[in-house]
């Protein structure tokens, strides 16, 4: 991806701001993972019940792992002194990004994890406060601390502590660097004994890098470090300390320039434009080349590539191939270290998930994950690590890294069923964030020209703002300019006008052209050609429309500021969006964990058996869009057959017309909810058709769709996602009045992504 389109996926400090302010301050919450209702609660909790587990704690120690959360509990610590990019601003300014990183933990390992920020620069205090508190967690990730005190303190910390201490600054760094390094190298047909390794950045990531190559078969005297002042040689005491000594070699080379002549391997943790094209030049053939500064790397493939066409590169930047992320490594590995109740991360453990992320790279890579990133994705010198949204990364990755420390005896409780492991780790990830990630992939591939119906409402502005600005596409909003400008400034986002592409009806040059297909459209029924002009000119619903109708857009999204049948009719204007002609509305809804499709939400009011099969064909094509393998449920308030009720007649009905259709999904019905989701309450119908829970579920009326989605919705606090109008001539999908920000931009993805298009 080009310089030009990763610039234009940039965040406003208006919506980072908001992003961490909405719906509350910060960025998780402690939730109760056990019943916590009634008196019996509250004494099993607290007192007397909660005597019983400090006792067995107190006469055996290790059961605290049984007993408290401490074996899948992280510390994420800092000081503040070395934040990101932007230098020491202190311990309370690190907060976010610790939040941040806690989230992190959770989303790809489903590690809990809580942020603590230690306000001294003492070496002695911070180590001091950290130690005290090592009975509290399983193990502490370091974070954003400056060298030389993060060398200084991770160290007495493991000496320290039996938990693992582990900065990911450096060795996060240094394990997805050497993951893509084994690959790159295998790729170049160059072993890792004999290439000549150049690194610039002498801080705790390069020397990382640089010492876990090394225990990887590297040779000392193929490596040369740099810094600020040039090439670290033996004898130099300009700058020097002793991390930087360690790696000190005999050499004539005193320039990064002087370096990298006749290099194999560059590794960059340093600044923007530090390597030049004739640095690179002067590389030996098929260089590799991670030059991973962020946000701008040492230098950009691009210019890597036009003097160097046989280099393979890799940058820290999630719009370029081959991103050095540390989110590939420090979940796994705390995953696997917390799963064995580890001592320590050790240098095996490290080592063990950069091969496993690097055999990871050359396997097959599943259809989600391609659909997800829009494009094939095959090893080669475009994919040399794993993108952190492949799913297989949380079952592939522990298992190797606790191998490695039950080999190596930091295991206080060695795994004995290895593939039952495997198997839990498969099964504790929550898939719906993946979801929604493949959904704005797949977005971002398309690049639409997304039209936003509403350009009076706030929250529509920003989310064209966020579609504009997040790289998605060209956003069109349908509205007079100056009360769009107007709106974006009261929201802060006055800059943004320019922007954004503002289509007012009132001066559209297409107008005659919409008026007459308009016309022609509904002159058969009551409407005279005057009727039409107006309902074209006035009504932004229609107008929007009749834009994506001519090809003047590539989909559409409104709906947030009338209800649903209000602008469906009016849609209906312009295209054919009743039952009959196919459509069909299918609400995702999702929490903890699960993924059920409630149909129909938006088009049928009253379903009879044939419209009920058309439903749930609709539904099984959209769980299939969203890489799920249809399970479909035909509800009721009986179970094939009892209760006897005329109203139950045709939910039995629907399951004959779908064998009739030969369908290739699985279906079943009629049956009650509890039946459909829970295979225990399923077990008592041996002879169902359903294999698993049910994923796409088909209600006998549009009204009980409804009462269920926004029980859901308000009982339990599910994530809603729709309806999703599916089965339409174009990519249209309808908000609900209540929609957030975050609403509305994802059903813009959805229809960029074609989920609900096509008959």
């Amino acid at each position: 991806m080009s310089e030009k389109t990763g610039s234009r996926a940039r965040i406003t400090p208006e919506e980072a701001l908001a992003y961490h302010m909405e719906p509350r301050p910060g960025k998780y919450d402690i939730v109760a993972s056990t019943p916590m209702t009634t008196q019996r609660d509250l004494s099993l909790a607290y007192s007397p019940g909660v005597a019983v587990p400090v006792q067995a704690i107190a006469d055996r120690p290790e059961t605290a792992y049984d007993y408290t959360t401490k074996g899948n509990m992280v510390a994420v610590i800092s000081n503040g002194t070395a934040i990101l990019g932007m230098g020491n601003l202190g311990a309370l300014a690190s907060k976010p990004v610790m939040e941040g990183k806690a989230v992190l933990f959770k989303r790809f390992a489903d590690v809990n994890a809580i942020d603590l920020e230690l306000d001294t620069e003492d070496t002695d205090e911070f180590i001091n406060a950290v130690r005290l508190m090592g009975p509290t967690f399983g193990g502490i990730n370091l974070e954003d601390i400056k060298a030389p005190e993060c060398f200084i303190i991770e160290q007495r910390l493991k000496e320290l502590m039996d938990i693992p201490v582990f900065h990911d600054d450096q060795h996060g760094t240094a394990v997805i660097c050497a993951a893509g390094l084994l690959n790159a190298l295998e790729l170049s047909g160059k072993r890792i004994e004999d290439v000549k390794i150049v690194l610039n950045g002498a801080g705790a990531a390069g020397i990382a890098c640089l010492e876990l190559l090394k225990s990887m078969g590297a040779r000392h005297d193929n490596c040369i470090m740099a810094d600020t002042k040039g090439v670290i040689y033996q004898g130099r005491t300009e700058g020097m300390n002793q991390w930087k000594s360690a790696h000190a070699i005999v050499t004539d080379a005193r320039t990064l320039e002087d370096a990298m002549k006749g290099a194999d391997v560059f590794l960059g943790v340093s600044a923007k434009g530090a390597v030049t094209q004739d640095m690179v030049a002067s590389m030996a053939d098929n260089p590799v080349i991670f030059a991973m500064a962020n946000p701008d790397p040492e230098i950009t493939p691009e210019d890597a590539h036009a003097v160097r066409p046989d280099a393979i590169v890799a940058t820290g930047r999630s719009d370029y191939p081959n991103q050095v992320n540390n989110v590939l490594g420090f979940p796994y590995l705390f995953r696997g270290a917390l799963d064995i109740h580890a001592r320590a991360i050790n240098d095996e453990m490290k080592i063990a998930c950069a091969e496993a992320l690097a055999k990871l790279a050359r396997e097959d890579v599943p259809d989600e994950v391609a659909i997800a990133y829009g494009r094939k994705l095959q090893f080669g010198r475009d994919y040399i690590i794993p993108t952190p949204f492949d799913p297989r990364l949380i079952h592939v990755v522990p298992p190797a890294v606790a191998r490695a420390g039950m080999d190596t005896g930091v295991a206080r409780r060695p795994i004995i069923d290895m593939d039952g492991y495997v198997q839990s780790l498969k099964n504790r990830m929550d898939p719906t964030a993946a979801i929604l990630q493949g959904i704005h992939a797949r977005a971002r591939q398309t690049q639409a020209r997304m039209i936003f119906a509403e350009g009076d409402d706030p929250r529509v502005l920003r989310a064209a703002v966020a579609w504009q600005r997040g790289g998605m596409g060209q956003a069109l909003v349908v509205g007079r300019e100056a009360d769009v400008k107007d709106k974006l400034e009261t929201v802060g986002l006055g800059d943004a006008v320019r922007e954004l592409t503002v289509v007012n009806a009132a001066n559209s040059r297409y107008l005659d052209a919409y008026h007459e297909f308009l016309y022609a459209r509904l002159q058969r029924k009551g409407v005279d050609r005057e009727d039409a002009h107006k309902l074209a000119n006035r009504d932004r619903h229609v107008f929007a429309a009749l834009m994506l109708a001519h090809g003047h857009g590539d989909g559409l999204v409104t709906g947030a500021t009338r209800k649903n049948a209000h602008v469906l009719s009016q849609l209906r204007n312009v295209f054919d969006l009743r039952p009959q002609d196919g459509a069909v509305g299918i609400t995702a809804v999702l929490h903890k964990g699960r993924i059920v499709l409630i149909g129909d939400t938006l088009v049928h009011e009253w379903p009879e058996a044939e419209d009920l099969a058309d439903i749930a064909i609709r539904g099984a094509a959209v769980a299939r869009g969203l890489g799920l393998e249809p399970r479909v449920a035909f509800l009721s308030f009986s179970n094939f057959g009892y209760p006897v009720s005329e109203r139950a007649i045709k939910m039995a009905e629907a399951p004959k017309v779908l064998d009739r259709r030969r369908v290739d999904f699985e279906y079943e019905g009629e049956m009650t909810v509890d039946v459909a989701l829970n295979m225990d309450s399923a077990s008592r119908y041996p002879f169902s058709r359903l294999t698993g829970p049910a994923n796409v579920l088909v209600v006998p009326a549009r009204h009980s769709a409804s009462i269920s989605v926004k029980l859901m919705q308000e009982m339990a606090g599910a994530t809603v996602i729709g309806p999703i109008l599916t089965g339409v001539p174009q990519p249209i999908q309808i908000c609900s009045t209540t929609s957030t920000v975050n609403d509305i931009l994802n059903m813009a993805a959805i229809s960029a992504g074609g989920l609900g298009a096509g008959r």
